[in-house]
Parts: structure tokens; sequence; C-alpha cells
């Protein structure tokens, strides 16, 4: 009898209870759909006539967009996908969104003879922060010769950043993407994404939405001619980008010995800036200004300190972080009790990019709308790293894992 008056007792106060504590039931879309929007600034200075078309795709400016379509849903047949675009995007009525072809790889056949392993001569110099010189405590040296977990995460200190992971083949049932082997095309230099979008196809819902001038492509990045300061410092200058919400740059170079690697970053504290080279979400953007990481978006200048190069022709490397547009299909209802079953969301992220050298003179001021030559590469890199957790430091393994990716990043291997 007691038990039955407790049970009655609990559940007339449960409903109470559990009303304050109701989490609505959210089922994921069906289609997920991200445009990847990138202006660049190329090398962000004049170059002689002809000499444009030598330099590596990376190193040229222009309009760039990665489009990506991943659905849970099958196609029954061929998958087929395509986006219509706007008019004033300047590339036809619409891009199609090619599937790629899984293709197996070649068995390798056993090498009984494994290559030795030679370890890298040199070492890698750390050096952070904007001003005329090197703070104190500088540099954090990490020496190839004598790699090991503890020494890595003293020197190749990273930043946890929340990514959320965005369409990819073998990650959703059915995939498309642009650009692709049948169409690479180049971006006009006056395109636009302002105005209706629409993705259809036959494995995805219809997807329709509209881009205003919030996050239409960003203004180029604009430098101003590169000077040295009286201390020898590079005093480097940008134009304001209005729709920016915050800046990051690096920079790499020679120390005093040949071997010697110099890198270099913007921030306050120490980290390597190379993780941060690419799209971040404004509330992350918010959070490494406000842990001194990146620049606030009201900055126009940052000193890079005298003496950490050898030689002028340092690479500067530069990024102004755009806004996002997320949105969901159907609207998330008021009523908690109310399952969510969301049908398709889209992701807008931009950003902004450029480069010059660190030599006086460099860096001339441009017209704020990227390089003269425009091109699209075939497959622009897209780094899609696992969600982490906030602020969480990392291990000494992943310390190495991002010396290799920035060593990657220099030597491009």
């Amino acid at each position: 009898m007691k038990i039955r008056i407790f049970s009655a007792a609990l559940a007339a106060a449960l409903p109470l209870g559990a009303a304050a504590q109701t989490q609505q039931q959210v089922k994921p879309p069906i289609a997920v759909y991200w445009l990847s929007v990138e202006t660049a600034g190329g090398m962000g200075m004049e170059l002689p006539p002809g000499m444009g078309s030598l330099m590596p795709t990376g190193m040229a400016g222009g309009k760039r967009m990665k489009l990506e379509l991943g659905s849970s849903q099958g196609s029954g047949a061929e998958p087929r996908a395509g986006h219509a675009i706007p008019p004033v995007l300047s590339m036809g009525p619409s891009l199609p969104l090619l599937t790629p072809r899984i293709e197996r790889a070649p068995v390798r056949e056993r090498d009984d003879e494994e290559p030795d392993f030679e370890r890298p001569k040199g070492r890698m110099l750390i050096y952070w922060g904007c001003g005329e010189t090197p703070r104190a405590g500088q540099p954090v040296i990490f020496d190839f010769a004598n790699m090991n977990p503890q020494d890595a995460a003293r020197a190749l200190r990273s930043v946890s950043i929340s990514r959320p992971r965005g369409p990819a083949p073998g990650r959703n049932r059915t995939y498309g993407t642009w650009p692709n082997q049948e169409d690479s095309r180049s971006i006009p230099a006056n395109a636009s994404l302002k105005g209706d979008h629409v993705i259809a196809g036959n494995y995805s819902p219809e997807i329709r939405f509209s881009v205003g001038d919030r996050h239409d492509f960003m203004e180029g990045v604009a430098f101003e001619p590169v000077s040295k300061t009286s201390g020898g410092a590079f005093a480097v200058k940008w134009k304001s980008i209005p729709t920016a919400t915050g800046y990051f740059a690096t920079a790499m170079g020679q120390g005093d010995n040949q071997t010697d690697i110099v890198m270099w970053s913007s921030s306050e504290v120490q980290v390597m800036g190379q993780m941060l080279m690419d799209y971040v979400a404004p509330a992350e953007v918010a959070r490494l200004i406000r842990d001194k990481l990146v620049m606030p978006p009201q900055t126009t200048d940052c000193t890079v300190p005298a003496g950490i190069f050898k030689n002028e022709g340092a690479m500067f490397n530069f990024i102004a972080y755009g806004d996002e547009l997320n949105l969901v299909q159907p609207p998330r209802p008021k009523d908690p009790k109310q399952v969510w079953e969301q049908v398709w969301a889209v992701k807008l992220r931009l950003k902004s990019t450029a480069m010059t050298l660190l030599a006086e003179g460099g860096g001339g001021a441009r017209s704020g709308r990227g390089s003269t030559r425009e091109r699209t590469p075939d497959a622009a890199p897209q780094r899609d790293a696992a969600p982490q957790p906030g602020q969480a430091k990392p291990s000494p393994a992943e310390a190495v894992q991002e010396g290799v990716k920035a060593l990657r990043g220099i030597f491009g291997f």
C-alpha cells in the first residue's frame, strides 16, 4: 500500500517537473547544403606582365566557391543535382553538382624492405604577437633532430576550435559537389551571390533560400605598401573590411641558419596558427578575440617584430573571417513537445584571404576586390576537422600532428 501511495504521489508531481526539463526531440535534416565562399587576394602585390600565369594556384587571386550537397536519401538511379543560381553570379542558369566516382586504389604489393626514416635537419623558431620587438621568452625552439611528444607539445601549441562536419562522400548516403571534373569554370570578378537560389535533384528535397548583402562575397584584402620602421620591424597595414568578424595573420621565413624555419603569428599568446587560416564560425571568432588569439575587426595594422627573419622576403599570410548564413527548414516549432523534423539545412560561410612579402614596398594597395586574374581550383583546400570540445588542451600526440600539418603547409607535401 505504501508503495502504491508513493508511486501515485510521484506520478502527480512529475508533470510539473518534467515540463520544466522537457527537451525537444530533433530529427536531423534529410539534406545538408554547404557553400564555402572565399575572396582570395592572391599575393597582394602587382606582378610584371605575364608573370601572373606562372604563380601556383594558391597564390593566385580571385573569387572561389565550393558547393557540397549531402543527403540521407538514395537516388534510385544515376544521382543528379544542380544549383540554380541568380543572374548576378554571371555563370549561366545553374551549376551541376556532380557525384564523384569512387574508384578503389590499386592493391600495393608488399615491400619487405622498408625505407629508413631520416630525421629532418634544422629547427623551427616560433614567435608571436604584433610589435616592434619579440616578446620575452621568445623564440620557442623546436629541434627536428630531437623530436619527441613533450617538446612538440611545448613548441607546437595549437588551439581547439569547434567545427561542424559538412557533407562528404561516405558521410552522406548521396553526395554532390561543384567545382568538378565536368565544370570547373572560373568565377567572374564581378560575380555576386545576391538573390534567389534553388537546389534540386533526384536524391534531395528541393532547397530554396535567398542571399543578401551581408552574405555576399567579402571584399578583397587591400594591403598598403609594407614599410620598415626605424627599428627594422615590418609595418603591415590593410583596409578595413566591413563584413569581417576578425583578422589573423601568420608569417614564415628563414632564420639565421639555412636550416632554420621561422614561424610567427599575430596572436597575443603562443599558438601554431595554421589551424586558424580557415573558415571559423562567428561565435568561435568572438571567443578567440576574447582569448587574444584573433585580432578584432576594428584592427587595421600589425607590426611584425624586427630581427626574427634573416632576410626580406618572408611570406605573410592573412585572413579576414566572415559571417555565416545558417538556415533550417522548417523552422523550429515553438511547442517543445512537438518533434522538430528538419527537411534541409543550409550553411554559407565566408572568408577573405591574401598573402604578401615582408619586404620594403611589398603588398601594394589593391582595389579591394582581389586579383584581376581569377581562377577556381578543381579542389580548393577545405579542411574538415571533427568537432572538438571547447577549450580542451591538445595532447602531446595531437601537437605532433599539428606540427606535421604546419610543415606540410610550408613545404607543400
